[in-house]
C-alpha cells in the first residue's frame, strides 16, 4: 500500500463511520470472532497490531494523488468531529457489530493512528 492509497483507505473508513458507505455484515464466524475481540480493541489506548485483516471494500487499488487524498481525509476528519455522536452511522460494523458513537470515534482514532505510524507520520 502506498501512502496515497493508505490515506484514501482512511477516508473510506471515515465515510463508513459517517454512514456514507455501508458495508455488508461479514460471515457469521467473522462476526462471532468480532464480538469476542471487540472488548479487547476498545478497552485501552493500545495501538492496532500490524497486518490486521481489512474488509475487501476498504482495499484501495490503483494510483492515487496524495495531495487530493490528503485534502479529502482532512475534510472527512473535520466532518466527523463536527458531527459528533449524531453524525455517526447507526449501521453495524461488519466485524464488531453494533458500535456506539464513542466506539466509532475510538475505532477511527486507532485506525488513523495505525496508518500514520505505519508511514512514520
Amino acid at each position: 500500500m502506498t501512502v496515497a492509497q493508505a490515506v484514501a483507505h482512511c477516508s473510506v473508513s471515515l465515510e463508513w463511520a459517517l454512514g456514507d458507505v455501508v458495508l455488508p455484515s461479514g460471515p457469521l464466524l467473522q462476526r462471532t470472532i468480532g464480538k469476542v475481540i471487540k472488548p479487547m480493541v476498545f478497552r485501552d489506548d493500545e495501538p492496532f497490531r500490524r497486518n490486521a485483516p481489512t474488509a475487501k471494500q476498504l482495499v484501495i487499488e490503483g494510483d492515487r494523488e496524495l495531495r487530493v487524498e490528503k485534502e479529502r481525509l482532512l475534510a472527512l476528519i473535520d466532518r466527523f468531529v463536527q458531527g459528533g455522536a449524531k453524525g455517526c452511522t447507526a449501521h453495524p460494523h461488519s466485524f464488531f457489530g453494533k458500535l456506539s458513537p464513542d466506539e466509532w470515534a475510538i475505532l477511527m482514532y486507532k485506525h488513523l493512528d495505525h496508518h500514520l505510524r505505519q508511514f512514520g507520520a
